[in-house]
């Protein structure tokens, strides 16, 4: 359940009423988010440069620190930075030890897992306080499929890949569903507490986190925050250590203080330029750049290309308000793909008027002086005339009526 609530596939995404991103914002934001709503947390200061690093350990007085690197991505203890530094959090004993870290860690490139092997930049560190957990727990909100509304999950088994724990243990995740407009009551969140193992004055420590994640959820539109660990200090107390939000986009006109936290620099850098001018794009590892309208055609224009032995390099859907500039703009983000050795233009003319992506397509080639192969499909609205448009330009463009034939003959062209 949980991995099919939180790792929804980017295509899938892309397919759906619209391209969304759900905003994923840094640790040191989520940890003021958290204090905000009064959900304890180890003491947390961000730090851009090696000398406010030096700085902010300095200020904590002592030196049980442990030093983050703010990159959006999963498993940043076992990567690895472009400067060779192994690993992205580390115990800190010293200020400088802290300075000595950040110059590392700063401008350069952490690779994870979830990075991929180009990794992602790293702007900023955290410093933390060390506190020393004697128990760790599992505890999320998220929106739920098969109760279709919102529920708390929770795991006496923290601090790990929860996708295994349910796999091992279905009994050891505890799911609770929420009441949208009365939230979660106290008696409710108590039990979850209880189950957990909670005790005492903790119990109650816990409870009142479980009331206070699900507030912020409603408030700032989260489509989930999860805490992992969420950890029962040696002294007793009851703290989120680690947090990841994510923010629906559909919400950006009402939660501007959320959206202006974020970093582009941890997102694709052609998908930033495609959503400045409204095109659903995502990059893929392909060589057979596609433009096409609709969500649905495009799924298949990439599926079509794979049964011929081809691979996508992105997901483009242009919608059906296109027009020739959004066209070119949509080419120039194609060709800063190095990798991209032939384009395929797969267009159905509904509400999208053939004769426009024609003049987008001639516009673009003449202009941008293309030097790759261009395989063209126009069906529907305004097909004959675009296909004389595109015989009486003179250019270098491969015309069919096909779907298969074309899809064949793009990819034998980017081999």
């Amino acid at each position: 359940m949980l991995s099919s609530l939180r790792k929804v596939g980017s295509l899938a995404r892309a397919a759906s009423a619209g391209q969304k991103r759900f905003l994923s914002i840094h640790e040191y934001q989520s940890v003021k988010l958290l204090n905000s709503y009064g959900i304890p947390t180890p003491k947390s200061i961000a730090a851009s440069s090696p000398q406010e690093a030096f700085d902010v350990a300095k200020s904590f007085g002592h030196n049980r620190l442990v030093i983050k690197a703010q990159v959006l991505a999963g498993g940043r203890g076992k990567g690895k930075f472009d400067s060779g530094l192994q690993g992205g959090v580390h115990m800190v004993d010293s200020p400088e030890q802290a300075k000595e870290y950040a110059e590392k860690m700063l401008g350069s490139k952490l690779i994870t897992k979830q990075t991929g092997a180009g990794g992602r930049i790293c702007n900023a560190v955290m410093l933390a306080e060390r506190r020393d957990p004697s128990h760790e727990y599992y505890v999320a909100v998220l929106n739920d499929r098969v109760t279709q509304g919102v529920v708390l999950v929770a795991s006496a088994q923290g601090g790990m890949n929860i996708e295994e724990v349910a796999a091992k243990d279905p009994s050891a995740i505890i799911t609770t569903p929420i009441n949208f407009e009365t939230g979660l009551t106290k008696p409710e969140a108590l039990d979850v507490a209880g189950k957990l193992g909670f005790k005492d004055s903790a119990a109650d420590e816990a409870a009142e986190i479980f009331i206070n994640l699900y507030r912020i959820f409603k408030d700032k539109d989260a489509t989930q925050i999860e805490i992992n660990p969420m950890a029962e200090t040696a002294d007793g107390k009851v703290l989120c250590m680690d947090a990841k939000f994510g923010f629906d986009d559909n919400a950006e006109f009402r939660q501007q203080d959320v959206f202006s936290l974020r970093d582009i620099s941890q997102e694709e850098a052609s998908e930033v330029e495609a959503q400045k001018a409204n095109l659903n794009f995502i990059k893929l590892d392909g060589s057979i750049g596609c433009l096409v309208n609709g969500a649905g055609l495009a799924m298949a224009t990439m599926d079509v290309l794979s049964l011929h032995g081809g691979n996508p390099a992105n997901f483009l859907d242009v919608g059906g308000g296109a027009t020739p500039d959004t066209v070119k703009k949509a080419f120039e983000i194609l060709l800063a793909d190095p990798k991209v050795k032939s384009i395929f233009i797969n267009i159905f003319g509904g509400i999208m008027r053939c004769d426009y992506i024609a003049e987008g397509v001639i516009k673009a080639t003449k202009e941008l002086e293309l030097k790759i192969p261009l395989v063209v499909r126009l069906k529907g609205t305004k097909e004959n005339e675009a296909k004389q448009m595109i015989k009486d330009s003179g250019l270098k463009i491969t015309a069919f009526d096909g779907l298969d034939e074309a899809a064949e003959t793009a990819v034998q062209l980017a081999a």
